[in-house]
């Protein structure tokens, strides 16, 4: 087998200065210095890198959370005992690339951890909510974290043939179910707690809501016993079309963020949006054959590479310089439509681009990444989310080029 070089940029001293408990000495760090040009990139090793690092500094080794993560690394006052549930399913998303790649990283413990966020309040639909005290949920349970945990969960079904993961799916499915309404012609709220209230921002129909629950449904339906699909489908195909009608820009395919509770647009436009939509279309077009999806996903996937990436802070071409987590989703989606549309395959040699180049700008002395991968400032290098993207970004190109851990 081809041998492939890699060089390692984060040490193992540097990587046993972060403490694993709830209180880590803080050595305040100053940006990487680059390695030196001309090696080949190892993604799957440097995703097991991070996700390493990311143990060192995040995970929680005693206590009721132990086995969990915190959300900043060092600890910060007011911080919750555990980190909110998004990214701690960014995590695992990371850790299902590695063991998809051959890592043993324990990804059923991991997985398995996803119900202690799982809460049932009293005449209600069980779901999960946004924080958890290490045995029981507590917090508010959005639609689009609930939905992501849904995708992670028919992911570990896939990986691990275990029957339980998606009976833990159809849960989901069930509370998505209970929580569509018939306000503006359909779709989801945000969250379950702010539905209809005029005047109030986070009453709101986003596009992440109606958009991630289409996708979980989606993936579900691939794995879902006979009698279910039929059901599923409708409602994949309900979010879908009401997401494309309300929040779809039609100027540049690209996605509004949300729909507001007196009818306006909050015409913000994010990455991670118009990705689930690709995929979304992706998805729907490869079950139903109907070409109008796949002409959408194509159409957005244009205009989101025109919209979002642009030359940015001395670099040629970047994607947004905040919220990496948002831009992996949108990588994901042109991954998963370059077989139909081989422009994508461009978009990701830029996104490859811009990871490698954040690998060596645009990290600390220990290793962590900033938010902001042009490297011009070190913000939020703190917090657990921005690794997470690192880490799901390292570990979804390693898959796309075909690593394997059995490369020597």
């Amino acid at each position: 087998m081809k041998k492939i070089k890699t060089i390692l940029a984060i040490l193992p001293a540097l990587l046993f200065s972060c403490a694993g408990d709830d209180v880590e000495k803080y050595i305040p760090p100053t940006p990487i210095a680059p390695s030196e040009p001309g090696e080949e990139v190892v993604y799957h090793k440097r995703a097991k890198e991070q996700f390493d690092l990311i143990n060192q500094c995040y995970r929680i080794n005693s206590g009721a959370t132990e086995g969990l993560y915190n959300e900043n690394y060092p600890k910060k006052d007011g911080d919750n005992s555990a980190s909110f549930l998004w990214p701690y399913d960014g995590l695992v998303s990371g850790a299902a690339a590695l063991h998809a790649l051959g890592y043993d990283v324990n990804y059923a413990d991991m997985v398995d951890q996803f119900e202690v966020y799982y809460r049932t309040p009293s005449g209600t639909v069980g779901g999960y909510g946004s924080q958890t005290n290490g045995t029981t949920g507590s917090g508010t349970r959005f639609y689009d974290d609930n939905s992501i945990v849904g995708i992670e969960l028919v992911e570990a079904f896939n990986l691990l043939n275990n029957q339980d993961y998606l009976t833990k799916a159809k849960r989901i499915v069930e509370f998505l179910q209970a929580g569509e309404d018939d306000m503006f012609g359909g779709g989801l709220w945000w969250n379950e707690d702010q539905k209809g209230q005029q005047g109030v921002g986070d009453s709101n129909k986003p596009t992440c809501a109606n958009g991630y629950a289409t996708l979980f449904l989606l993936e579900y339906y691939s794995v879902c016993p006979q009698e279910e699909k039929a059901d599923v489908l409708a409602l994949a195909k309900r979010l879908y079309a009401w997401t494309l009608t309300n929040l779809r820009d039609p100027e540049d395919g690209c996605y509004w963020n949300d729909k507001q509770a007196d009818g306006s647009i909050n015409k913000t436009k994010w990455t991670y949006n118009t990705g689930v939509m690709i995929s979304n279309g992706v998805r729907l077009y490869k079950i139903t054959g109907e070409q109008t999806y796949l002409d959408s996903a194509i159409a957005s996937s244009e205009g989101a590479y025109n919209y979002f990436v642009r030359p940015l802070n001395g670099l040629a071409l970047a994607y947004p310089d905040h919220d990496p987590w948002f831009t992996t989703k949108l990588v994901r989606a042109f991954i998963d439509i370059e077989p139909y549309y081989k422009n994508a395959g461009n978009y990701i040699k830029t996104f490859i681009n811009f990871l490698d180049y954040a690998y060596e700008n645009a990290r600390l002395s220990n290793g962590l990444f900033y938010e902001d991968w042009t490297g011009a400032t070190p913000k939020r290098a703190e917090q657990l989310l921005m690794q997470d993207a690192a880490l799901e970004s390292l570990g979804m190109i390693a898959l796309y080029k075909g690593e394997t851990v059995t490369e020597e």
